[in-house]
């Protein structure tokens, strides 16, 4: 596959590009250009995220899980990440440990409720 249109740019064309095809709900084609984005940046959260986020979208839930627990670990307050680790075991069937990110999401949210 010809990659040269999903790397072409300086990172913040790619990175507006990426969420074109997020926005699009083309999310397969979002991954291939946030891959090559985070190999380059990859101490920034947010392109990480939306990386996650289309894996996620696309059913490439291990791939999402290890962007996520990369965020995770560089940020362990890091809400939204928690949140969508908790989501991504649940829909791998690992209920146990998405209720333990659940958890952890609704603490850093401020819903102390369910703890």
């Amino acid at each position: 596959m010809d990659m040269t249109y999903y790397d072409h740019g300086t990172p913040a064309e790619r990175w507006e590009r990426a969420r074109m095809f997020f926005d699009a709900k083309d999310y397969a084609a979002a991954a291939r250009v946030l891959d090559a984005l985070v190999a380059e940046v990859p101490e920034q959260t947010g392109p990480r995220l939306l990386l996650a986020r289309s894996y996620y979208h696309s059913a490439q839930l291990r791939r999402a899980e290890a962007e996520l627990r990369t965020v995770v670990e560089r940020d362990p307050v890091e809400q939204y990440a928690r949140l969508m680790l908790g989501r991504t075991l649940e829909r791998q069937g690992r209920q146990e440990e998405a209720d333990v990110q659940l958890r952890i999401a609704s603490a850093l949210a401020g819903d102390f409720a369910e703890i």
